[in-house]
């Protein structure tokens, strides 16, 4: 596929890279000469020069027979204006990074498809979305929910002294027997392991683990954590991914105690006024005295999801300090992640990352119909749909030789859930979830071809 992307800052760099290694036909465009010139050292994609409100940039750039238009610059203007050229140009699909929320609510007197966009991305939302999962589920560093949420891919760390630790997958499997579980992946001190039977547990390790929903608090105590809930939560940020965070969690049934810290005066009169059911402080959430006279060390959760990702991280560290139980930082570095989770924050969004992972679920065609990269690892979930041609058809898991590099989680039949084991079988139809490393990814989705 001939795929354009208007920007390349850390959106554009890491989509740019993700598809250049599914063999995509990629070029990307920007004015600033030195975010392309880190592209043209790293990637291999073509680059062109120019402004993406420039039609005769845009014609340059190949719009003409390109498939498809990512506009994701830091600019909501020129992201749209770029799709509505691009599209009048003869671009047959066109996604736009957008940050404001008008475009994507119901009652907008304009929506996207007027514009020439067809589809919006919001990564605020997909991260305040996401901050809100973790706090639901204070022991896991990462919750991707699956199968309509019936499926959990959960990320935790194993606490010193776990039940789990020094244990092998296999022995694992036979005390959980009743357990509908599976240990996908092992991150450890920066090694991405993609066990087997023989695999042993550390403690310290950070495992990602295929469960159904009920068995979370199962996992929990395994790895040594207590299924202790969250009730007072305190927000470092008035900005839009603070907001719509206490938005969601007002909505909730449960009755959460929030507080949130917002440094500008106007923007935090602003957020009081919106939110009139959460106690809004102006002031800074790296000031201890604040936080203490806030009562920082009566809080359940910490949440620090500013403008300025030090700070988030300074901030979320000095809650951990404190005992709070759950801290989460927002970051948009990718280098932040494994960095940040070394040195005790709980959990990392990175709000360019669910950008990235909500515009390639769009790009996504055939057989895979989802793709979720994950924080600080060196691999993906991917789920994929069985063929009626399929190679691996009506055949045991245990039977097929797959690729180096990917695990069979669990299979989705005509709405049952199954986590997968050995004697699982796939079958036409199945959509099935897959924990892969990037470089297997197109030998996936040759294996499940139709």
């Amino acid at each position: 596929m001939k795929i354009l992307i208007a920007g390349a800052g850390e959106v554009g760099f890491e989509l740019s890279k993700v598809l250049s290694e599914e063999r995509h036909d990629v070029t990307v465009m920007d004015e600033r000469q030195q975010c392309l010139q880190r592209v043209i050292d790293n990637l291999d994609v073509l680059t062109v020069e120019g402004n993406a409100t420039s039609p005769n940039a845009l014609v340059q750039a190949g719009a003409k027979e390109a498939d498809m238009m990512v506009a994701c610059t830091s600019v909501d203007e020129v992201n749209i204006i770029a799709c509505m050229m691009a599209k009048r140009l003869g671009v047959k699909t066109a996604i736009a990074r957008v940050r404001n929320d008008e475009l994507s609510q119901k009652d907008a007197p304009i929506t996207p498809s007027e514009l020439g966009i067809d589809v919006l991305i919001h990564p605020e939302e997909s991260a305040a979305t996401e901050i809100h999962q973790l706090i639901k589920r204070a022991s896991a560093s990462d919750i991707v929910p699956l199968a309509e949420g019936r499926m959990q891919l959960v990320g935790i760390r194993v606490e010193k002294g776990a039940p789990v630790i020094n244990r092998t997958l296999r022995e694992l499997a036979l005390e959980y027997r009743g357990s509908a579980y599976r240990i996908v992946a092992i991150s450890r001190r920066g090694t991405t392991i993609l066990p087997t039977g023989k695999n042993r547990i550390m403690a310290l390790d950070h495992i990602f683990v295929l469960t159904k929903t009920e068995g979370i608090e199962i996992l929990a105590k395994a790895t040594g954590h207590t299924n202790e809930k969250i009730r007072r939560i305190m927000i470092a940020g008035g900005n839009e991914v603070g907001r719509i965070l206490a938005r969601k969690l007002s909505a909730d049934d449960q009755k959460w105690d929030i507080k949130l810290i917002e440094p500008d005066k106007e923007a935090a009169t602003e957020t009081a006024n919106e939110l009139r059911n959460i106690l809004v402080l102006h002031g800074n959430a790296t000031d201890p005295n604040l936080l203490a006279v806030e009562g920082i060390q009566e809080m359940d959760a910490f949440i620090s999801v500013t403008d300025d990702e030090e700070s988030n991280i300074i901030s979320a560290l000095m809650a951990k300090h404190l005992e709070v139980k759950k801290t989460v930082a927002l970051v948009s570095k990718s280098q932040y992640v494994p960095l940040s989770q070394t040195i005790g924050i709980d959990s990392i969004v990175n709000v360019k990352a669910s950008a990235t992972d909500e515009i390639h679920r769009n790009i996504r065609q055939g057989t895979i119909l989802m793709v979720k990269a994950l924080h600080g690892i060196d691999a993906e979930i991917i789920e994929v749909i069985a063929g009626k041609n399929c190679s691996i058809l009506d055949k045991t898991i245990k039977s097929v030789h797959f690729p180096h590099g990917m695990i069979i989680g669990a299979i989705i039949n005509d709405g049952d859930v199954e986590v997968a084991t050995g004697d699982s079988v796939i079958r036409k139809g199945d959509r099935v979830i897959i924990f892969v490393q990037p470089h297997v990814i197109q030998k996936v989705e040759e294996l499940f071809n139709d």
